[in-house]
């Protein structure tokens, strides 16, 4: 039976263009709190290995590295064009908690690290990839700076997570055995550069 919070349920269901459609709608149509992004695309990267052979489906590499990015990006631009034109959108859904604190974080990123490495870093914090496009339509960041560096971020993101799913396929034997430990991980790990970012720039105020 098909579940919608199911990675692998929903790629096995839908195959590849559940992959483009779930990831342009977790970042394009607000609705990142509920939506699977970052196991969707590690089960893509494992179900595109030697391990996924197994399965129901038997994802193709390439066309999971182009469904990616390629939904992410279009998907952020759309929610960039929500935050520009239909901010009644945006009060309606600040009204949840996740979303207002998500909606803090991205314009808080904005603030310290400049609009370039926010945009990139934002894109591997669950929920705060959601609202990125919308703050930074609302917050008026010009459309070729912010078209450049979500482009920049959301290819990193969506191909850094499928890659590595791929690898520990091809790696570990009955890695999808022990998938969701793997998607803690990775998830941890890629909230990492902005953990990193963040003690930098904590570091380099005390030095001041």
């Amino acid at each position: 039976m098909l579940s919608p919070l199911d990675p692998r349920s929903l790629i096995e269901t839908f195959g590849v263009v559940s992959i483009f459609v779930t990831l342009f709608a977790e970042t394009g149509l607000l609705v990142g709190v509920v939506l699977p992004g970052d196991s969707l695309l590690l089960t893509a990267g494992l179900l595109s290995s030697r391990a996924g052979a197994g399965g129901l489906v038997q994802l193709s590499l390439p066309w999971t590295l182009v469904a990616a990015p390629t939904g992410t990006v279009l998907g952020a631009q759309v929610g960039y064009l929500i935050g520009r034109r239909a901010t009644a959108v945006l009060t309606a859904k600040a009204r949840h908690a996740r979303i207002t604190a998500a909606m803090g974080r991205v314009s808080e990123m904005l603030d310290r690290y400049g609009h370039g490495r926010a945009l990139v870093l934002a894109r591997f914090v669950p929920v705060v990839r959601t609202m990125l496009g919308p703050v930074a339509g609302s917050a008026g960041i010009p459309v070729r700076t912010f078209i450049l560096w979500q482009t920049i971020g959301g290819v990193l993101w969506a191909v850094s997570l499928v890659l590595t799913g791929y690898l520990l396929g091809d790696s570990i034997r009955n890695v999808d055995h022990y998938l969701w430990p793997a998607i803690v991980i990775v998830i941890a790990l890629s909230l990492s550069p902005v953990l990193l970012e963040f003690l930098r720039v904590r570091r380099r105020r005390g030095a001041r």
